[in-house]
């Protein structure tokens, strides 16, 4: 028997980076693009390895072009990690399992490190999997902690859990994870957003960027930690962003929404470094008559938009700065 599941790329459309802050946000799950795993019972344990985990390469610019775009790690490093925090989590709550091995394989068409959720999307598959395999069951408000432990403790990954929550419940998600809801029940608040309510959303990324997201959060996160003003009142003013969102979400007040996707950005700017190639992006989109704002840690933004002809526009300038444009599949 063949055991499959999906998570799919997603993307901060209010709210982030505040979501590693006890703050807010708004996401939502883009069925674009996905990560599947396939696993199997087989004699032995086996992690079948992709292109980008194997280290043969056709000559020495083929190693620079595939580094450029994947990074130096692939995803059995991912892999890795899910089973064994999903087996330790496992055992921390005596829950015995099976003897039987596997063979796990995974694909993904999420663009590599363009803001899209990749990584925690193959972990999300990947526990999904498992917990099918062996007939486990972990609520939705807890697995997102347990996707996120494997890249935080195990890999070293700075993130949170907002991927990690869109990805688990899917379609659009407001996330509320203020510290005292934090620390008495040990996950966020939680609550789906009809997304039949949403206004016209775009999504542009970079085929020709590569980094590892977790790097850029370091300096902020030990300035949050040390309480630094600047940083902690931008922080929280970006969770109100997402509040905010979400009455304009219910409200139907879209033109409140583009302002708040377009604050949501030039409050991040206040207190993160941001590179010309990805500034450039949303720049290019404004001028088109659209809002914008970072899909994630940078690479990729969403945004909305009034008209076909805006869209349009979007799709000639973005080709320009050879961006792609998609319209988010949500549902």
């Amino acid at each position: 028997m063949i055991f499959e599941s999906r998570a799919y790329a997603r993307a901060g459309l209010l709210g982030n980076p505040s979501d590693g802050y006890f703050g807010k946000t708004i996401s939502i799950v883009v069925r674009n693009f996905g990560a599947h795993i396939s696993l199997y019972e087989s004699p032995e344990l086996h992690i079948e390895q992709q292109a980008e985990d194997q280290n043969i390469f056709r000559n020495i610019y083929q190693l620079v072009e595939s580094v450029d775009l994947t990074g130096y790690y692939g995803g059995d490093r991912l892999i890795k990690g899910a089973i064994k925090k999903f087996c330790e989590f496992c055992d921390s709550q005596s829950i015995r399992l099976h003897g039987k091995n596997f063979t796990i394989r995974y694909r993904s068409s999420i663009p590599r490190q363009v803001g899209l959720a990749g990584s925690s999307a193959i972990v999300t598959a990947t526990i999904k999997a498992l917990m099918a395999f062996y007939e486990v069951e972990i609520e939705d408000e807890i697995l997102p902690n347990l996707v996120l432990s494997v890249e935080t403790e195990e890999l070293g990954i700075n993130a949170g859990l907002q991927d990690r929550v869109i990805q688990v419940y899917e379609g659009c998600v407001f996330m509320d994870f203020e510290k005292t809801i934090m620390e008495s029940q040990g996950h966020g608040d939680y609550e789906r957003i009809d997304p039949s309510l949403l206004p016209n959303l775009f999504i542009a990324y970079k085929t020709n960027l590569g980094k590892v997201s977790g790097a850029v959060f370091s300096d902020v996160k030990a300035r949050f930690l040390e309480g630094d003003p600047l940083v902690v009142d931008t922080l929280a003013e970006i969770a109100e962003v997402a509040a905010k969102g979400k009455k304009a979400i219910l409200s139907g007040d879209h033109g409140q929404l583009a302002k708040l996707v377009d604050r949501n950005f030039d409050l991040r700017c206040k207190i993160f470094s941001i590179s010309e190639s990805n500034r450039e992006l949303v720049t290019v989109a404004r001028k088109c008559g659209a809002s914008a704002k970072f899909t994630g840690s940078g690479g990729s933004i969403i945004g909305t938009y009034e008209s076909d002809e805006i869209l349009r526009s979007l799709i000639i300038n973005m080709n320009a700065l050879k961006a792609r444009v998609i319209k988010p599949f949500i549902n």
